[in-house]
């Protein structure tokens, strides 16, 4: 506030002491002296890069050159008033042309119907997609070879199927994981699970971390068959990243759970367990507690455990052993509880 109220009162003074006349032959001549210079540095880049811009911005360069010289004379205001004229228009041209670059003049200055008459469905999408029908741009698009700026097209009209379709073509005609990703993610606003399914099943071939994605989804469009052929391909994942990295048994036995494999199941409980008791250092009892309500907390149910052993537990043993919930939600409480008082990540 303090800055612009010192720029008003010079301003001020200017006018007062020297005229107006004078603060506009000032600002002239500060504005073209710095535009020259400014054109100078370019020429000599644009000369150098042998550029047939090199002449336009020597125009430029004389222009603005001879305007900072009228100011500082005053011989020729008139002069001064051209060249502004001259660059107010070009700036106004400038930012037409900008608005669609990739258009040449006589496109610009016909309609969208017009340019699709004539088959020129590229530049008739452009149009169409500035006017915000982004259907029928995107059909204009798909005319003009263009099935990514389509899919892009369909997706703001909401038309996700559309889109959805469009991925997978693209996906299958250039052999690139990225738009199955982008296929499932439509076909899933779309509210088509069985289609998101193939999609991410074709992706999950290539990234094999997706097959529990897979399989969750082919349960919930009730191809149970497919679903646990994605729960046996997500089982060999875990089971490798388990075997190399230590992580993961969690999934591995709630996996061969769900597969009704439960002798294997404490597969992933003993070595939950295991990684339990070699950090667990003076914490035995809440690591013990913890290991024998694995597997029931894990399924959801209420502990056996007796009376008198509850008693005897601990108060935050008792909250382990003695829990109704969900089974994600139970087995997450139980090892999270372990992580608070071991002091490490068990995910890490």
């Amino acid at each position: 506030m303090a800055f612009i109220a010192a720029v008003i009162a010079v301003i001020a003074g200017i006018v007062h002491y020297f005229g107006f006349i004078f603060l506009l032959r000032l600002a002239l001549g500060l504005f073209y002296g710095i535009l020259a210079l400014l054109f100078a540095f370019l020429t000599v880049i644009l000369i150098y890069a042998r550029s047939r811009y090199a002449i336009l911005s020597l125009f430029a360069l004389s222009t603005s050159a001879y305007a900072a010289y009228q100011s500082y004379v005053w011989s020729e205001p008139m002069h001064i008033g051209f060249i502004t004229a001259i660059y107010v228009a070009a700036a106004v041209f400038g930012a037409w042309w900008l608005v669609e670059p990739e258009m040449s003049i006589t496109e610009r200055l016909r309609s969208a119907e017009s340019l699709e008459k004539s088959q020129n469905f590229r530049a008739a999408a452009r149009k169409y997609e500035k006017r915000e029908d982004y259907e029928k741009a995107a059909e204009c698009y798909i005319n003009a070879g263009m099935l990514e700026s389509a899919a892009w097209c369909y997706e703001k009209a909401g038309k996700y199927e559309k889109s959805a379709e469009l991925y997978m073509k693209l996906a299958e005609s250039k052999n690139e994981e990225y738009y199955w990703k982008e296929a499932y993610e439509f076909w899933k606003k779309a509210g088509n699970n069985e289609k998101a399914a193939e999609c991410l099943e074709r992706l999950a071939v290539h990234e094999n971390w997706y097959w529990e994605d897979v399989a969750k989804l082919w349960e919930s469009a009730g191809k149970n068959e497919r679903a646990e052929n994605a729960w046996k391909n997500a089982l060999k994942y875990y089971l490798k990243e388990a075997e190399e990295e230590g992580v993961f048994w969690e999934d591995v036995a709630k996996i061969y759970e769900k597969l009704g494999d439960a002798e294997k199941a404490r597969r992933g409980d003993d070595e939950i367990c295991g990684i339990l008791r070699e950090r667990g250092g003076e914490e035995r009892g809440m690591v013990e507690a913890c290991c024998r309500g694995l597997p029931e907390v894990r399924n959801g149910r209420k502990s056996k455990r007796s009376d008198g052993e509850i008693r005897r537990a601990s108060g935050e043993d008792k909250k382990i052993l003695n829990r109704r919930k969900l089974p994600t939600q139970a087995l997450t409480d139980c090892i999270q509880h372990a992580n608070d008082h071991l002091k490490f990540s068990f995910f890490q």
